[in-house]
This record gives structure tokens, C-alpha cells and sequence, in this order.
């Protein structure tokens, strides 16, 4: 769901920065009009790019991971992703002192307490969305359980302080230890009252929401955010089309389709950019290729359709057989031709 909350922007300065992991940055941030974050919250950066001569800016969402009382202090954990349209860059390039604009914490992805039981489940940096739940629920003495999955404790942010603080109520699934998650298993193994919160891969959550509906758990206890960035096959480039407005750009690697068409001068409809509003929605006049979907929007039947694509996160790939998808144009990139609203 996407964020209801009005955006106020304001200025927060840089206190501290570390390096969690090899990949990870924890970025500690004091804003001028401090807001105590609930668990689940966000906030959005305006992110400057560092080839930008002109002052241009990023909108990006991070989960804040820990909060101080009165506000005046807020966590984000920031993962530089390989393929990054900058704003991860510019975001571990932020030194002490530094300034940088963000809203008060926003939610859309509020922990509900009084449930008998809860799973909460965190794939790689989806971690930084869970860590202050399961932190609260600890000190509700709730009934919980944190599964935390990973590749391996090297690229895991804060898995020995979560060992310590929850002990036997998180477990852990390291590929690179042979301990990989089975998600048919811990879903099958949920007491039907149970609410799970999860953050992470696309991947991940849609193994999960599969194996939910299978065993046909109450849809309301399933709640979950997603950061987007993830899909089934790599980012490649591909063209883009809207006949009506005479609009036609190319879509690089790093850069979203919403993205692309905003510089080519389309004006787009859109809120949360991670694929989870559907507020970005087109639909689909020819293709080239195969649908990407990135988002979370949409249900498997609307997905296989084909008819409709959430711009902010989902791309078209040209891949082989092989990968389980329609081959792309014989000769020139894979392409879509849409119509927006």
C-alpha cells in the first residue's frame, strides 16, 4: 500500500555514518523538525547525483531503523546496490556535517499490536524495515519469531546485535552456510492466526504470498513492503512508446521506465515509485519481450495477463528460452508500446 501520509520536508543534518557491511551503510540523521518514527516507518530523500551539474535530485525511500524518542534522531541503513541509478551512491558518498532534505517519518507499513503471534521475515536489507518491530515485540514480551535471510553473515546488516538482543526468538537462513530458507516449509508450519510481516526480494515475497494462498491464510494477516529493486532477470535496456503523445526513449539499465518517460517529457501519474500503489499503471499495447513485473501490486492472474505494467519498478527483458520467457525482437532491443492514463 502506498504512503497516506502528508509530505513535510525539512533539512537534517549528518551526525554519523559506519560501514555495517561490506555493502551497507548505516546513516544516522538529526532533522530540524524532529518526529518520533513508529516500526514501519519511512522516510523519503531528496538524494543529489554526483555527475549532476545541475542540481539534480533523487527521490528515494529508506526504512528507518531506529528512532530516538523525541525524533531527534533517525537511523537508515543504506545498501549500494550494483546496478544503482545513484541514489545509493550518492547516499554512501555523505560525510559528518553533511545536510540533505527528507520528509517527517512517513508509514505505510504499521505494525499492529495485540495479535496472538507473529512471524516477522527480512530478506538481505529488507532487515532495516523489520529490525524495529521485532524490537518493540521483544519489549512487549509478544509471542514472535524474526527469520532473517541471507547470503552470508558477511553481507548480513546487524545479525550479531539481533542474536544478542533476541536470542532464540530469531533464526537465521545463511545460504553460503547450507541453512537456505524453505518458504513452502514455514508457511506450512504457521498457527492460522498468525500475522507475518516481511520485507525483501521480490522474490522472496512472492514465493511467500504463493505459499499463503495455498494454504488459504486469512490475506489480512499478510502484510509486507518491498524495496523494488529487484526482478527476475537482470536489468537490460529496452525501448519505450506512447503513440498518442509521440513519445519514444530508451530505458538504460539504471534507470526506470518511469524515470525515462518523465525525461522525455511525459507527465506520470505516481506515489510509492517501488511497485506497490499501482498509481503508475499503463497499459499495454504491444510488446516485444517479456514483462519484468517488479511490483507487488498486481495478483499472478493480472501479472501472466500481460495487460498492464507498474512503470515506477517493472521493465522488459529480451531472454531465451532457457530463462523461461518469450525471446526478444531478432534484431534490435526489446520494447513495449503503452497508453497512460
Amino acid at each position: 500500500m502506498a504512503a497516506t501520509n502528508i509530505e513535510v520536508w525539512q533539512q537534517a543534518t549528518v551526525i554519523e555514518t559506519t560501514a555495517v557491511t561490506e555493502h551497507i551503510k548505516r546513516i544516522v540523521l538529526r532533522p530540524d523538525l524532529p518526529r518520533r518514527a513508529d516500526p514501519g516507518s519511512h522516510i523519503d530523500v531528496k538524494v543529489n547525483l554526483p555527475s549532476s551539474t545541475q542540481g539534480e535530485a533523487l527521490k528515494r525511500s529508506y526504512s528507518v531503523v531506529e528512532s530516538a524518542n523525541d525524533g531527534a534522531r533517525l537511523t537508515v541503513s543504506v545498501f549500494r546496490a550494483p546496478s544503482s541509478r545513484g541514489g545509493s551512491v550518492a547516499m554512501h558518498a555523505l560525510q559528518v556535517g553533511d545536510t540533505l532534505e527528507v520528509t517527517q517519518p512517513l508509514q505505510n507499513f504499521p505494525l499492529r499490536i495485540g495479535a496472538p503471534r507473529y512471524l516477522l521475515l527480512a530478506g538481505g536489507i529488507g532487515i532495516t524495515a523489520i529490525a524495529a518491530m521485532a524490537r518493540v515485540l521483544r519489549e512487549l514480551h509478544a509471542d514472535y519469531t524474526l527469520v532473517y535471510a541471507g547470503r552470508s553473515r558477511a553481507a548480513m546488516a546487524y545479525l550479531d546485535d539481533l542474536q544478542q538482543l533476541h536470542g532464540r526468538q530469531l533464526v537465521a537462513h545463511i545460504n553460503d552456510e547450507g541453512t537456505n530458507l524453505d518458504v513452502a516449509s514455514l508457511v506450512a508450519a504457521l498457527a492460522p492466526d498468525t500475522e507475518l510481516y516481511m520485507c525483501g526480494p521480490i522474490r522472496l515475497m512472492d514465493s511467500v504470498r504463493r505459499s499463503w494462498l495455498e494454504k488459504q491464510l486469512d490475506p489480512a494477516n499478510l502484510r509486507f513492503e518491498t524495496f523494488g529493486n529487484s526482478g527476475w532477470y537482470a536489468p537490460q535496456e529496452f525501448t519505450v512508446r506512447i503513440p498518442r503523445l509521440g513519445i519514444s526513449t530508451t530505458v538504460s539499465p539504471d534507470r526506470s521506465m518511469l524515470e525515462a518517460l518523465e525525461d522525455a517529457g511525459a507527465d506520470m501519474m505516481f506515489d510509492c515509485r517501488k511497485g506497490e500503489c499501482g498509481l503508475c499503471e499503463v497499459r499495454v499495447l504491444r510488446l516485444e519481450g517479456a514483462i519484468d513485473h517488479r511490483d507487488v501490486f498486481y495478483s499472478d492472474r493480472q501479472q501472466k495477463a500481460g495487460e498492464k505494467i507498474c512503470c515506477c519498478v517493472s521493465r522488459v527483458a529480451s531472454v531465451g528460452a532457457v530463462g523461461g520467457a518469450v525471446q526478444g525482437p531478432e534484431q534490435g532491443l526489446p520494447g513495449i508500446v503503452i497508453e497512460v492514463p
